[in-house]
This record gives C-alpha cells, sequence and structure tokens, in this order.
C-alpha cells in the first residue's frame, strides 16, 4: 500500500476507518513510529503480536486522545488507600494524584503512566497484568488520528514501535516500510522530534518508580511530582522496551569507555578492520566492517564507517536509532559506540545503548 500524507486530513481519515475495521496502521509520533490498533478489541490487537512476532505478554502503550479518552482504559483519580477503584480489575496502592500531577505537567508529551487497568478493557494490549500503560501524543497527525478514530468508536490506539520484536526503533515513514513493506498502511508525519521512546513511570504503587527514561528527565518528573521516585523491582509491573535485549540492529553493538575506545582504535588499524573479515567478521569485499558512533574518537580508510555523535543529549536521541539503522544498510558487522556521557539528560541515549549492546 502507498504511504499516507499524515497532514491530509482525507488520508487521516482512510487510516481512522481502517483501524475502525479492525486493521492495522503504522503513525508517526514525536518519539517512534507506532502499530497501531484499536486497543479496546483484542482480536485487532492480535495482529500487532503477530505482525512484530512480539511475546503475548510484552506489554503495549495504548495511546489516547486526551486524559477523558485515557479513562475508558484505567484509573487516574480517586485515592491511594489501596482499596478498589470503582471496576479496576485489581487491588493497587496507587495514587492517582500523582498520575493526575504528571498528566498535567507533561501531557501531550513524550511520557506513559502505567495506573490501574479498567477491568474488561485491553487484556490484549496489558499483557494480561491489571495495569495498563497510557499516553497522549503531541504529534500533530497522532492526535488528528486519534482524534478522527473516536469519531468512529475507538477509545485509543495500541501503539508498539512499528518494526521486528527487539529491533530498531523507526523514526520515518520509510524505515517502518523497510521493516514490513507495502503491505501495511503508513500515515506519513515526517522524522520523529524526538527520536526514542517515551519515558515510562509507575503510577500503580503509592510512590511512583521511573521504569524506563526517555526525553523528559528523571528530576523533571520528581520535580511535578513533588517527591522522588522508587527504582524497579520484582513487584513492578512489566512494560514495553525494558526487556534486557531490545532495540538492537543486525550489527553486534560494543560499547566502550572514550580512552577504551581511542586505544581500540590504536590497535585496529584499517588494514587490521580490513583484515578481521577473512577472519569472519564479514564476508570479504567494498563494505566497510565496522561502524564507529563517536564524539570523540576518529577514523577514515577501508574499513570503517564513522558517525559523529553529538555532543547535546537531545540530538544524539533524535539521530540514534537512525544511525543504527544506517550502519546496518552499509553492511557492518560490528558498532563501536562511545559510552555517552553521565549526566541524567543521557539516561535515554544510554539506555538504549546498552539494551541494544546486551
Amino acid at each position: 500500500m502507498p504511504l499516507l500524507d499524515g497532514f491530509d486530513a482525507g488520508a487521516v481519515r482512510r487510516a481512522a476507518a481502517a483501524l475502525a475495521a479492525g486493521e492495522l496502521v503504522a503513525f508517526p509520533t514525536e518519539t517512534v513510529y507506532g502499530l497501531g490498533a484499536r486497543a479496546e478489541k483484542d482480536s485487532a490487537v492480535a495482529g500487532i503480536f503477530a505482525a512484530k512476532s512480539r511475546p503475548l505478554q510484552h506489554p503495549l502503550i495504548v495511546h489516547v486522545a486526551d486524559a477523558a479518552a485515557a479513562t475508558t482504559f484505567g484509573e487516574l483519580s480517586g485515592g491511594g488507600s489501596g482499596r478498589r477503584f470503582g471496576d479496576v480489575s485489581t487491588d493497587m496502592a496507587a495514587d492517582s494524584s500523582a498520575a493526575q500531577r504528571l498528566i498535567a505537567a507533561f501531557w501531550p508529551g513524550p511520557l506513559t503512566l502505567i495506573v490501574p487497568r479498567r477491568s474488561g478493557f485491553a487484556e490484549a494490549a496489558s499483557g494480561g497484568q491489571p495495569s495498563i500503560g497510557l499516553r497522549m501524543p503531541s504529534h500533530p497527525v497522532a492526535l488528528a488520528l486519534l482524534r478522527e478514530a473516536a469519531l468512529l468508536g475507538v477509545a485509543g490506539i495500541a501503539g508498539p514501535s512499528a518494526n521486528r520484536h527487539g529491533g530498531v526503533s523507526p523514526t520515518t515513514a520509510a524505515h517502518v516500510q523497510d521493516e514490513f513493506g507495502a503491505a501495511l498502511w503508513v500515515l506519513d508525519g515526517g522524522a520523529c522530534a524526538v527520536g526514542i521512546e517515551s519515558a515510562i513511570v509507575d503510577c500503580t504503587r503509592r510512590q511512583p518508580a521511573l521504569l524506563r527514561p526517555g526525553q523528559i528527565t528523571r528530576a523533571q518528573i520528581e520535580a511535578a511530582l513533588g517527591q522522588p521516585l522508587a527504582a524497579p523491582d520484582a513487584a513492578s509491573p512489566r512494560a514495553a522496551g525494558t526487556l534486557a535485549s531490545h532495540y538492537a540492529p543486525r550489527a553486534r553493538v560494543v560499547l566502550f569507555d572514550t580512552s577504551t575506545l581511542q586505544q581500540q582504535l590504536l590497535l585496529t588499524p584499517p588494514s587490521a578492520a580490513v583484515a578481521l573479515a577473512s577472519a569472519g567478521l564479514h564476508d570479504a569485499g567494498s563494505s566497510p566492517v565496522i561502524g564507529v558512533y563517536s564524539r570523540v574518537a576518529k577514523v577514515a580508510g577501508p574499513g570503517w564507517a564513522q558517525k559523529d555523535m553529538p555532543d547535546d543529549a537531545a540530538a544524539a536521541a533524535h539521530e540514534l536509532f537512525s544511525v543504527l539503522r544506517q550502519f546496518d544498510a552499509a553492511g557492518v558487522a560490528a558498532i563501536w559506540v562511545e559510552r555517552p556521557p553521565s549526566g541524567s539528560e543521557w539516561d535515554g541515549v544510554r539506555d538504549r545503548l546498552q539494551r541494544a549492546a546486551a
């Protein structure tokens, strides 16, 4: 199927109708492109798991048009004494005022909240858990699609990244087509502004916990909450994108601190990089063998492919997945990456690289 212009109202209506009919539609958000299905229909959501080859117990994030739509799926009001919230599917000692504060501060935007799930809604999208991840994206095409779909009875769109499970997330419509070919409706909204997935905060317990870092920093979230975030533990809900190995290109990703990478490059001159091909690291030929993504180190010549990592965390996040895909397209067998700086603004990039290298 051809790409649909996400900024054309007719194309958005066509995509919304496909969703309402139970079909899959890829759509842009400010973070990455999502593979969408109507969240309240388990049969439609099953198509996401099949297309991605994703484990059924690994939950999805449900995208909603606003906080009111979010209440279809989860509890966002009431107090946190551990009592049952209306028809919420389990007893949880959640303080929903935390979710309300985060919604006020960051929605629409790149923040997912995990809250108690309403019984009978989105069981497949939740991975069978009594909680559900909810997000209101800020991308204008995503919001237009959500609002148009709501007119057709679609309460929300389950939308993990539009790629095969465990692989590199797509940040352009072309990336989605590379993954799924022409058999999928794809709303083209341009390149994603953020470039890595949303931060995820668990609000199902009295002290919220950060389950996945993103563009919004821990400090910003804690300031909005007025309390520190807890660390994830064994009782935390399963959450999207938190498996130990994730976001991985075909090439093997290896992380180095700055000095170690520089030493390794000195010990591996271009001629040695080419020689690695004959040792089985890569098929012999003209393709580069090793890609280097670094703020400091420089390489040139046969056997190498170089991309400079920006000094700015937001710029690095914006291009990260695209860079990994470019290295794969160049045919490298390994990607040597300089570890990001230690600042909290780099937590999201650091998290994605660590999982890609796992």
